[in-house]
């Protein structure tokens, strides 16, 4: 028992160290790190490249991923309607045609839709892997968390993933310190192994995520809430974490779960047209933040179209079109139900 405080002693301490490490070797803010992200040039390293798609720098993995990536979940997938392994082919097949490059896989059975989508075509996409880990109090060891990731691995028949996002509480300051320090040792474990090339978390605890990335150098990229009415604090907001430990970040939840839209998201609804507008302006907003990646979850070709679309618009807003969006949030906001209230706690990141 001695040995095992001394170990966890030893183990915080180094994550200390190596986290100032990062902080002082870097030197950056959120804002210093946009001028430090030329154009580039040479597009040969970048996964699935397609001229039409913009990419973006996932912090130090140095992956660079396309500017919006497809998200796991699939909510208005109708599977009464339709085959839903072959809508997730199309879907997949969509967004490896205009350029998508990244997967975000957050659960069992999300993991094994998309390995199976991707089957023969694995090395044009980038797939993250996610199976509720410390959300269940099971798995709050390395120990626990190693063989959750040997069963995502299994279960989707990957040899590796190339990135482990370890699934954390909502609110994640739930979580005991003891715990915050497994999911670090598990994440840099998992590296050593070869099982995941980058390792990360997900929370909707904005000051957590703040603390993690911070102390914790195993954390290289981040998700969390962004909707169409986030911005970044003027003051220590997270995006100055990210930018100073140059982690990566991706955004959860663009269209307020789908309280943006007016109609249901079927190809026959009357309001496809005003949502598909919709979407567009969203993503718009998102990217004009250079920190972060929206990854919707999208249930067809036609929503993998529009996103791609977005992509190519003039970006930046007009002042019509910002008093429009933020009158659409306002109706966002009134349809939330009332177990996502939470997201109105994302306005300031």
């Amino acid at each position: 028992m001695q040995n095992e405080k001394i170990n966890r002693r030893k183990f915080m301490r180094d994550a200390a160290v190596g986290a100032a490490g990062i902080a002082a070797g870097l030197g950056l803010t959120a804002r210093a790190l946009a001028a430090r992200q030329p154009a580039k040039t040479n597009t040969s390293g970048i996964l699935n490249y397609n001229p039409e798609m913009e990419y973006r720098r996932l912090g130090r993995t140095e992956l660079m991923v396309s500017a919006v990536c497809l998200g796991g979940h699939w909510k208005r997938v109708d599977v009464m309607k339709q085959d839903f392994d072959q809508n997730r082919r199309e879907v997949v097949s969509r967004c490896i045609e205009v350029g998508i490059n990244y997967i975000d896989a957050c659960s069992i059975p999300e993991v094994c839709a998309y390995s199976k989508a991707l089957t023969g075509r694995r090395d044009k996409m980038y797939l993250a892997l996610s199976g509720g880990e410390v959300r269940n109090e099971n798995f709050r060891t390395a120990e626990k968390l190693m063989q959750r990731i040997d069963s995502l691995l299994l279960k989707s028949n990957q040899e590796y993933t190339d990135l482990w996002r370890i699934t954390c509480l909502e609110p994640g300051g739930r979580h005991s310190f003891d715990t915050a320090c497994e999911i670090a040792a598990a994440l840099e474990k998992a590296k050593k192994q070869g099982k995941a090339r980058f390792g990360g978390i997900s929370s909707h605890d904005r000051r957590w995520l703040k603390f993690m990335v911070e102390y914790f150098p195993q954390i290289e990229v981040v998700l969390f809430p962004y909707t169409a009415r986030s911005k970044a604090l003027p003051k220590d907001s997270l995006f100055d974490a990210l930018g100073k430990c140059d982690a990566g970040a991706f955004g959860i939840k663009p269209f307020a779960s789908n309280s943006l839209f007016k109609g249901s998201s079927a190809l026959d609804d009357p309001n496809a047209d005003e949502d598909d507008r919709r979407a567009r302006m969203a993503i718009r907003y998102v990217l004009c933040n250079p920190h972060i990646i929206p990854i919707p979850g999208l249930i067809s070709p036609r929503q993998v179209d529009n996103v791609a679309k977005a992509v190519k618009e003039r970006r930046q807003l007009d002042l019509a079109e910002a008093r429009e969006l933020d009158s659409m949030m306002d109706e966002a906001w009134a349809r939330l139900p009332k177990n996502y209230q939470w997201l109105k706690n994302w306005q300031y990141v």
